[in-house]
């Protein structure tokens, strides 16, 4: 019983530290959605110069997005003609350095680790398109080509962007139903990770574990690259892990390398840029993130960068109205689809399904 209290406390405590940020990153998502034009990225991007690279990673930092859904407007992209490097800053940037994982980085980290998460992730995405696009061999022309044979199959001035009236109804259900219900379940999972570490990791061993800190690097970078962790949903993991005493570099290598490098994101690289762009891919995000993952132990290892605390028992009215209603989506985007699939089996067991 004790156990099951303490697991409960943990998981609220990590939620509370979150939740508020969260949601407020969400609702300016939602804002951006409708004010930024959905072709405005698309037109900057073609260019193969270290111009549309830096371009690609200062639009990808607010642009309203989860780690999900990232991957195929990086595809419409590249589609509509934007140069490899490009497309690889980003992938990078997005998922990263979106304006809820700004903020909920901040919940957990404070701003001093934010800003150093958000200024070291642009120079990897910009530094892996540049070298993307020095090593890339290709001219492009083929899909300039297929995009300007658009007038021979279809009336192309159609095509023109119209500007969609400004909705609130529309900047609460982009925030709060099509992004909030992408990142729900990395979300859970990453809490749920987070919190059985924190309460039954044994510290005498987890401090064995990370004693020696270049060999947690490579550990870290090995586990989290090939996963998918949600850039905003692996945060709690990160706090949990410098909680049992991983360095804060080590939990940036995680921030850093893990929501840019899924298995889905490799393949997506690999499809549309091909196998030499997913190994710059590859090794430019792994060797920087290791890098910056050293330099900030190195020269910041005296911070105390945990913004939160696990024993703290009093939080304010509006975290844990926050914490509510975080609970409360997360519950409804979880339950829902095991209650449909009930209905439609309990449909079909009765013979009325078609």
């Amino acid at each position: 019983m004790d156990l099951a209290i303490t697991l409960a406390n943990n998981f609220l405590a990590l939620l509370d530290a979150m939740a508020i940020y969260i949601l407020i990153g969400l609702l300016i998502a939602g804002f951006l959605k409708q004010i930024v034009p959905d072709d405005f990225i698309i037109k900057h991007l073609g260019s193969g110069n270290i111009s549309s690279v830096i371009k690609a990673t200062v639009f990808g930092i607010p642009l309203p997005v989860c780690s999900c859904s990232v991957i195929p407007l990086a595809q419409s992209l590249r589609k509509e003609g934007a140069s490899k490097g490009a497309v690889q800053s980003f992938l990078i940037s997005s998922p990263i350095t979106g304006v809820d994982s700004i903020l909920a980085t901040y919940s957990f980290f404070g701003w001093f680790f934010t800003i150093y998460r958000v200024v070291s992730s642009m120079i990897i995405a910009i530094l892996t398109g540049i070298i993307q696009n020095i090593f890339d061999k290709e001219e492009k022309k083929v899909e300039e080509e297929e995009t300007s044979s658009c007038s021979c199959h279809c009336s192309c001035s159609s095509q023109k962007s119209i500007k969609k009236p400004f909705s609130i109804k529309e900047v609460f259900s982009y925030a709060y139903v099509t992004l909030f219900k992408d990142m729900v379940k990395p979300l859970f999972i990453g809490l749920l990770f987070a919190t059985l570490f924190t309460t039954l990791a044994p510290k005498e061993y987890t401090s064995l574990l990370f004693e020696n800190q270049i060999l947690t690097y490579f550990v870290i970078i090995l586990f989290s690259m090939p996963l998918y962790i949600c850039a905003t949903a692996s945060l709690p993991i990160a706090a949990a892990l410098i909680i049992e005493g991983m360095s804060p570099g080590a939990a940036f290598i995680l921030l850093s390398a893990g929501p840019a490098t899924s298995l889905i994101t490799m393949s997506v690289v690999y499809k549309s840029l091909g196998k030499t762009s997913l190994i710059i891919y590859l090794s430019v995000i792994a060797v920087l993130s290791l890098f910056f993952g050293y330099i900030f132990d190195t020269f910041f290892s005296n911070l105390q960068i945990l913004n939160f605390s696990l024993e703290e028992e009093n939080s304010s009215l509006i975290s844990q109205l926050s914490s509510f209603i975080m609970l409360a989506l997360m519950s409804y985007y979880l339950i829902k689809p095991w209650l449909k699939r009930k209905k439609e089996s309990s449909c079909c067991s009765s013979g009325s399904c078609h």
